[in-house]
């Protein structure tokens, strides 16, 4: 893995309007804070190797070593990435009572991790009026005041630093595929400190298209609704293509060609729909906002959401083929889409330091070719 420091991340992430927001660089030094929605550089750094530029997830990203490190397997381009099973989800009969988005797979799971000592605490996002605000949660009840979607970027990494200093051991971390990524690449500890024990026991990854720019959100919404109002943020999952916007006794639609203009750029070089290199991974099921789709990629993830089952956290079933079919190639649309625009950014390989993604061409080939 090609490693710099501060510096060079500020050059080529941050100034080049490359940065997602994850907060992975943030609270690991002096040098970085984010403040509404964006990252900012304050000062210069002399280090030539730092954990900011290692844990990045938008530059020097190596898919396949991620893939063997996390899975034992190669990286091979397939539309979802590595999964043992993929299921129909919703929050459980022992939950019905409890404030959910969707069918409440990702709060369903925190809550049963954390009753059950499955993680001793859970990085989550709740937001104060549309601002996402990351926090530690410890008490399984804490889960609830963070169940609704977010939407935007939020520095949810920078929180899972200050809890790692702060000596937190075993956390969940509800993640998008950029902070998932980043997560896996703090795990693999890339700069060999020791000693070093992964901080993470369980790890939700969010299917994401993309994020919108809070800044530019929040001036959306100021022009049309009152922001104070405002109880919900949802959007539907496919065929609708519409953002809602809950407000006391009304609900106020945008269509998503309204929406897409507030997309930073860097959205466009993910591959990643589906948090790739989480343990757990849940969207929306397509055509059904009351489901969730729930894809078990490792062996911890596979155990935890076994035991929620059995103590009736969570129901799952099997997913009908059709909705696999469709996920895949939105996923692989997507990944298509973020290839191009690298390998027309040259953002694909190249020199040390310039590249967003590593990866092999007959990786690429593959991923282009479906």
């Amino acid at each position: 893995m090609n490693n710099f420091g501060a510096n060079k991340l500020a050059e080529r992430v941050i100034q080049a309007e490359l940065c997602s927001g994850c907060g992975a660089c943030i609270d690991l030094c002096p040098y970085f804070r984010s403040y509404r929605g964006k990252t900012a550089y304050l000062f210069p750094c002399t280090r030539e190797e730092g954990r900011c530029f290692a844990y990045c997830p938008k530059v020097e990203v190596d898919l396949d070593g991620i893939s063997r490190f996390l899975f034992a397997k190669p990286y091979d381009g397939h539309p979802l990435g590595n999964w043992r099973s993929i299921h129909v989800a919703r929050a459980g009969t022992r939950l019905k009572r409890q404030p959910f988005q969707s069918g409440g797979t990702v709060s369903a799971l925190m809550y049963f991790a954390l009753r059950s000592g499955c993680i001793r605490g859970a990085i989550l996002t709740g937001r104060k009026g549309l601002l996402p605000v990351p926090q530690l949660v410890t008490r399984p009840a804490g889960v609830w005041r963070h169940s609704l979607s977010k939407y935007t970027a939020a520095p949810t990494l920078a929180t899972l630093n200050r809890a790692v200093t702060a000596g937190h051991e075993a956390l969940g971390v509800v993640a998008t595929p950029c902070q998932a990524t980043a997560v896996a690449q703090m795990r693999m500890n890339p700069l060999q400190k020791s000693p070093f024990q992964d901080p993470t026991a369980l790890v939700i990854g969010l299917f994401c298209t993309w994020a919108l720019d809070f800044r530019k959100f929040e001036a959306f919404l100021a022009e049309r609704v009152p922001l104070q109002d405002i109880v919900k943020v949802d959007i539907p999952p496919p065929p609708a293509s519409v953002l809602e916007v809950y407000l006391p006794g009304e609900k106020r639609e945008f269509p998503l060609n309204e929406i897409r203009p507030l997309v930073p750029d860097t959205c466009g070089y993910c591959l990643d729909m589906t948090s790739e290199f989480a343990d757990v991974s849940v969207g929306v099921l397509e055509g059904q906002p009351d489901l969730n789709t729930l894809i078990v990629r490792t062996q911890r993830g596979e155990e935890i959401v076994r035991e929620a089952q059995r103590q009736e956290y969570l129901i799952i079933e099997d997913m009908p083929g059709e909705n696999r079919e469709h996920l895949e190639w939105a996923a692989g649309n997507k990944k298509q889409r973020g290839i191009r625009r690298c390998m027309e950014t040259g953002r694909l390989n190249g020199e040390a330091g310039t590249a967003c993604l590593r990866l092999t061409a007959e990786v690429t080939d593959r991923i282009l070719e479906n």
